[in-house]
């Protein structure tokens, strides 16, 4: 398997719901974007890989043909909210393999307001099991199914180590405080501890700034090989030097299951350790994190899931400020979910924009000094982890 290099990457600034342009315009934008930065034409991408959740099969050439009909194979992926991430990882394997010398990976998703729902009633849903895991932990109740999982999440969390309310306020207000400096983000405007706390409650510790928001918008990446780095003369790549994969195992269902095992804590645990042990790493090595925050309650024990920080100690991480801008590591500059926005299938392509950006020093009133390691997180229920490590090229 050879090294796999980000050459180009490309997003569009995220909008609310009907704000935006429709998803083939999106995602041509965050594509062409993409093609740009690395100072290619799209004659020479050989395979594409295009993620969204919402849409009608075959979407993602309806995108690309915005860029030329060149007839190369282009394959549509949906893994729930790792969607994006999953594209990036068969591109990289597309070009590690190498089946490809210039891959392009694509999301976008043109949402409508509101919370997630189930669009098929006539079929099995994909979430039977952790359903049942779920109602018989914490019973039944009226809430939106992602926050009663998270929240349930962080119930359970809070229970166990005492967490208090105000901290997981915290991380929404951080959020906010670093999408601010954040062009792309939808939510730009600083928020208070107090404000956070006394929006309206949507389940266990979860009030509705701790909860991301549904959003439009398109992210792309172009991969390729050093060889071809090489030869179309791309001036600032960064290195994959190591990626991961998870989904469920028997922890997430079984008698042991947890609601932090439900919303794939062992599945992050996993593929991070992979990570880690194939780039040969430590956790204390990364300077910037953009993690999956789609609720302050997942953020705060991914913290753990990662190993940012021991098992039971997420609370002193966040009062401390470790997870900031002066801290140990800074988690999310973007903004993340909770403010930049969570288009499903782009999120996982903006959190490798973010972290390219932060690696080739060129992320503005965002960056973080010295960075020479950055980790995406991006995470699917149903379910699907996707952990990637990059550094730059030396």
């Amino acid at each position: 398997m050879r090294s796999v290099l980000v050459g180009g990457v490309g997003m569009i600034p995220f909008t609310k719901p009907g704000a935006g342009d429709p998803y083939d315009v999106m995602g041509e934008r965050a594509a062409r974007a993409a093609l740009d930065d690395a100072g290619i034409g799209y004659d020479q991408v050989q395979q594409a890989y295009v993620g969204y959740v919402y849409g009608d099969s075959t979407s993602g050439q309806a995108a690309l043909y915005g860029l030329g009909q060149t007839g190369i194979p282009v394959v549509n992926v949906n893994n729930n909210c790792s969607t994006g991430s999953s594209a990036l990882w068969l591109a990289r394997q597309a070009v590690a393999s190498g089946a490809a010398e210039c891959v392009l990976a694509l999301g976008f998703e043109q949402m409508t307001p509101g919370a997630l729902r189930a669009l098929w009633e006539d079929r099995p849903t994909p979430f039977a099991r952790s359903m049942s895991v779920m109602h018989g932990l914490q019973g039944e109740s009226q809430a939106p199914l992602a926050p009663q999982m998270f929240g349930g999440a962080g119930a359970e969390y809070a229970a166990r180590y005492g967490t208090k309310p105000e901290t997981f306020a915290k991380i929404s207000v951080k959020a906010r405080r670093h999408a601010a400096r954040n062009p792309y983000a939808v939510f730009r405007t600083e928020v208070t501890e107090e404000e956070v706390l006394a929006s309206p409650h949507i389940y266990g510790p979860l009030t509705r700034l701790q909860c991301c928001p549904p959003t439009c918008g398109a992210a792309a990446a172009v991969l390729c090989s050093p060889e071809f780095a090489a030869r179309y003369r791309i001036s600032e790549p960064v290195a994959i030097r190591a990626q991961a994969m998870t989904t469920d195992t028997p922890t997430t269902f079984d008698d042991s299951a947890t609601m932090m095992t439900v919303v794939g804590y062992d599945m992050t645990r996993a593929a991070a350790h992979q990570v880690y042990e194939a780039a040969g790493v430590d956790p204390g090595d990364i300077g910037v994190v953009e993690l999956h925050d789609c609720f302050t309650a997942n953020e705060l024990i991914t913290y753990e899931a990662l190993g940012l920080t021991p098992e039971g100690t997420a609370e002193k991480f966040v009062v401390d400020g470790d997870n900031t801008y002066g801290g140990r590591v800074v988690t999310n500059p973007s903004g993340g979910l909770l403010s930049k926005g969570h288009p499903l299938g782009a999120t996982g392509l903006a959190q490798c924009a973010e972290l390219v950006w932060q690696l080739r020093g060129r992320a503005e009133a965002r960056q973080v000094d010295g960075v020479r390691l950055a980790l995406q997180h991006n995470l699917g229920l149903g379910g699907a982890c996707v952990v990637t490590l990059y550094e730059p090229v030396s």
